[in-house]
């Protein structure tokens, strides 16, 4: 007996997210179909809201919702500090150390010529535009601790090395090789305050 075309449509799709190979995505695909209406109706319901109110800011690469950015739009942040990352779920990590108050600018991927990510694919445009437009004193590369994250860091501090701010790294409390959405906070919390100083504006 062949699979139903709609449990193969489903399968597929569920292979598309990161980590899922085929036998995770039957095992999810029967599971999601032996939920009773509720739950199911609950899932295709989150899913649809998902695709339709949340996009990404155009100033600062994160999440939002209905077109409302919740950190563009915080007005008790420091606006003479921007920390560049690497993606959204570096934000989340940060914000939890309750000790950087500044504004963010998410990447969404980093430089990697042997992936065949380059300059247009990250979301570079935006942060000179941000630079040239703003009042930023200090911009803190965080991306991550590894060689595509390194590459990406250089190439945004001699992109931005003739503007008047001082320009940052995150200290090597991180590992090399590491990412930082898995950094403790201790660890992360050094990092910030022992940053270095690739320019520094006086």
């Amino acid at each position: 007996m062949e699979e139903l075309l709609s449990i193969s449509n489903l399968i597929e799709a569920l292979k598309k997210l990161p980590g899922v190979g085929r036998k995770s995505a039957e095992r999810m695909a029967y599971q999601i179909l032996q939920m009773d209406t509720t739950k199911r109706d609950f899932l295709i319901d989150a899913l649809q809201k998902a695709k339709n109110d949340i996009d990404t800011c155009p100033t600062c690469g994160s999440f939002r919702e209905n077109h409302i950015c919740p950190l563009c739009n915080d007005e008790t942040r420091d606006s003479s500090v921007l920390i560049v990352v690497s993606s959204f779920k570096d934000v989340l990590v940060i914000e939890k150390l309750n000790s950087y108050h500044g504004f963010y600018h998410i990447l969404n991927g980093n430089l990697s010529p042997s992936k065949g990510i380059g300059l247009r694919d990250i979301n570079l445009e935006s942060l000179i535009a941000r630079v040239k437009e703003g009042d930023f004193k200090e911009i803190i590369l965080a991306t991550d601790p590894t060689l595509d994250g390194e590459t990406t860091a250089l190439y945004i501090a001699k992109m931005l090395y003739s503007y008047p701010i001082t320009i940052s790294r995150l200290a090597y409390g991180l590992p090399m090789g590491g990412q930082l959405e898995y950094a403790d906070e201790l660890t992360l919390t050094k990092s910030l305050e022992g940053r270095k100083f690739i320019k520094k504006e006086i």
